[in-house]
């Protein structure tokens, strides 16, 4: 059975391209919850899937038994989807899921031909890295192009990073090969925060890939729950000091020489990075 299974092969318009995987790579789970953002936001339709079978390790990441409204069971497995928008100011390929255990190289060659024989030319792949950064502050974002000389127009500290890489810096490579235009935008997320959902990252990245794509999102609800979110954790480090003054710290280290800052960053997503297993 073929790995890559159409649901539907609808014919898109100059279609752009966007990515986000679970797993290594997604801080607080930003990058995923942006992606799901312009599904939710958008009017989007299921077109194909990627077999779980050859590239899970289903001790590693077991299917879930989930109950129905009637009382029947099902078996929910980890999915790569592939999904399509039409209607917005361009139409957009998402592919969102989980970041495979096997066959990378078949995992990779699945999404590049969907993305090839949907019109695919320009896509955006969005992660999030632990940083010694503020939650006071704004997101940074971290970014690396087929085209580097594009980063600095929209905004995005520039990483040189050289190391172990993930699905995503597999995509990047693989996405270029087939000569795919790919901008990879990455964010920061506060160390002592990263053990949940960081809203902030995921408003970030929503924004970001929004420019990058050339699509309008509706992004109040995002911005409702970073307020939120961002009250709920000041209100909690109000009553201890010593987090108060760590806070403090780290806000006067953002707040150095710009190409300081940058370098720090990108030392931050390197070490992040290699540090992973």
């Amino acid at each position: 059975m073929a790995g890559l299974q159409w649901i539907e092969r609808p014919l898109l318009v100059d279609p752009v391209g966007l990515l986000a995987f679970a797993g290594w790579g997604d801080a607080g789970e930003s990058a995923s919850q942006a992606a799901i953002t312009f599904l939710e936001e958008l009017d989007s339709e299921l077109v194909a899937v990627i077999d779980p079978d050859d590239h899970f390790d289903f001790q590693v990441r077991r299917p879930i038994v989930e109950l129905d409204s009637t009382g029947i069971r099902h078996i929910s497995w980890p999915q790569n989807e592939i999904h399509a928008v039409r209607g917005a100011e361009r139409d957009l390929v998402v592919v969102i899921g989980e970041e495979p255990h096997y066959r990378w190289k078949a995992f990779t060659s699945e999404v590049v031909d969907a993305m090839r024989y949907l019109g695919v030319s320009h896509a955006v792949t969005i992660g999030a890295f632990i940083g010694q950064v503020a939650h006071t502050l704004p997101v940074p974002l971290v970014g690396s192009s087929t085209r580097p000389d594009t980063l600095a127009l929209h905004g995005l500290l520039t990483s040189g990073y050289e190391g172990p890489t993930g699905i995503v810096g597999v995509l990047n490579q693989a996405l270029s090969n087939a000569a795919i235009d790919v901008i990879s935008v990455w964010a920061a997320v506060p160390h002592y925060l990263s053990n949940q959902e960081y809203p902030p990252a995921t408003e970030a990245l929503a924004i970001k890939a929004a420019e990058l794509l050339g699509i309008s999102i509706e992004t109040d609800d995002l911005a409702r729950a970073s307020r939120q979110f961002l009250s709920t954790v000041d209100e909690a480090i109000a009553t201890n000091a010593d987090l108060v003054r760590y806070v403090q710290r780290l806000e006067e280290e953002t707040g150095t020489d710009q190409t300081e800052q940058t370098m720090r960053l990108v030392e931050e997503i390197e070490e992040f990075l290699r540090d992973q297993p």
